[in-house]
């Protein structure tokens, strides 16, 4: 039996062949320091387990969340983008999911059809391709390269892609290069969002680790709102990949097309969990403050510790990860392979976020100091 047509264009996870070489390599019964995992190591924080412990008991949180968000939680958001950005949002402009990974990969199937182009980033997360073949659309990628800080080339992208356009991916702070985005970069999506007519999909989990200048909101320019959906996340600012809370904020159309996919297709967001992240958006800011704080320690302790082992690494901005530029004479795949068999150290290749990554690697900063302090003793004695 046949899949899809769509399913046979996706690209191959290469995410799957790394978990391989991993269970391979432990195996055969390799010491393995694992700096490939985008996923905070650090618990969620005691008081949103309690919030969540409480809210998990009551009878009314046991049906069905159907809808578009609870109202506690909804309102929660509007508070929240207010404080922190400044935005004004309605009900109407807000949107609960479960987990921002939720948000962008059914987002194309509102609005595409065959024919339609979305501008993907590269590097970028591999849901952006993925999510574009599913729904029957076509990918005109975007490079992001250091020279231009890792932010797509506006001008360079031909006049008939705009004209097919119907969705930009954009995603900043970014994962995988750290780079930011300012105001006067959004202001010039904007203009383009606007003349072409497309959808700006702002996918922000790491809007809350920065280490310098915080980051902005697409949503603080005058007028953009009618173009612009952005995807926040609970996983990466409170430490809560595994409960799967997320949201989407924006112009009511663009909301409302998510939304009618969702109520087809799930059920809606835990109400507990629903409740709980509504506490930890309005009372948890020092738990936030200490997240962020740890990010940034473990960054400027492995940048500095990578430079002096003699690493290329891009200066970290923000995220979880450093981006490091591996020697010419390998793919990012040789050397992710090197350092797994010579050092034990597990890194992602940059060609997992697409060809544009295909000469660096990516190291995630999830694991405790004493573990880098390791980790960096075998990349002194590894020999690229």
């Amino acid at each position: 039996m046949r899949y899809s047509e769509n399913l046979y264009k996706l690209p191959p996870y290469i995410f799957i062949e790394i978990d391989k070489k991993k269970r391979a390599a432990r195996e055969a019964g390799k010491d393995l320091i694992d700096l490939g995992i985008g996923d905070p190591d650090r618990p969620t924080p005691d008081r949103i387990l309690q919030f969540i412990k409480e809210d998990a008991v009551k009878p009314e949180n046991h049906t069905y969340p159907i809808g578009r968000g609870h109202k506690l939680f909804k309102e929660a958001v509007i508070r929240w983008m207010k404080k922190r950005f400044n935005v004004e949002l309605s009900d109407k402009e807000v949107l609960a999911l479960i987990g921002a990974k939720d948000g962008i990969t059914h987002l194309p199937l509102a609005y595409l059809n065959p024919g339609d182009i979305v501008l993907i980033p590269d590097p970028g997360y591999p849901g952006y391709i993925g999510s574009t073949l599913i729904a029957g659309g076509t990918p005109y990628i975007m490079p992001l390269t250091k020279e231009n800080k890792f932010l797509p080339d506006l001008k360079s992208i031909p006049e008939d892609i705009y004209k097919k356009s119907k969705i930009m991916f954009l995603n900043y702070p970014n994962n995988p290069t750290s780079a930011m985005a300012g105001l006067d970069f959004y202001e010039e999506v904007v203009h383009y969002a606007q003349k072409y007519d497309f959808i700006i999909a702002q996918d922000a989990p790491y809007s809350e680790i920065y280490f310098g200048k915080p980051p902005v909101s697409i949503l603080e320019i005058k007028g953009a709102k009618k173009n612009v959906i952005e995807f926040y996340s609970m996983s990466k600012t409170f430490n809560m990949t595994g409960w799967r809370v997320g949201y989407a904020c924006g112009g009511e159309e663009i909301i409302n097309g998510l939304g009618t996919v969702k109520e087809n297709m799930d059920s809606g967001t835990v109400t507990a969990l629903q409740k709980a992240s509504a506490r930890a958006l309005d009372e948890c800011d020092k738990e936030v403050a200490q997240i962020r704080a740890l990010y940034k320690r473990r960054a400027e302790v492995f940048y500095k510790g990578l430079k002096s082992a003699g690493f290329n690494v891009l200066e970290p901005l923000a995220t979880l990860y450093l981006w490091v530029t591996i020697p010419d004479k390998y793919t990012s795949m040789e050397f992710a392979s090197r350092l797994m068999e010579e050092a034990g150290i597990v890194v992602t290749p940059g060609i997992g976020f697409g060809k544009s990554g295909d000469k660096y690697i990516r190291i995630a900063l999830t694991v405790e100091e004493e573990v880098f302090a390791k980790a960096l003793e075998r990349l002194k004695k590894f020999k690229a």
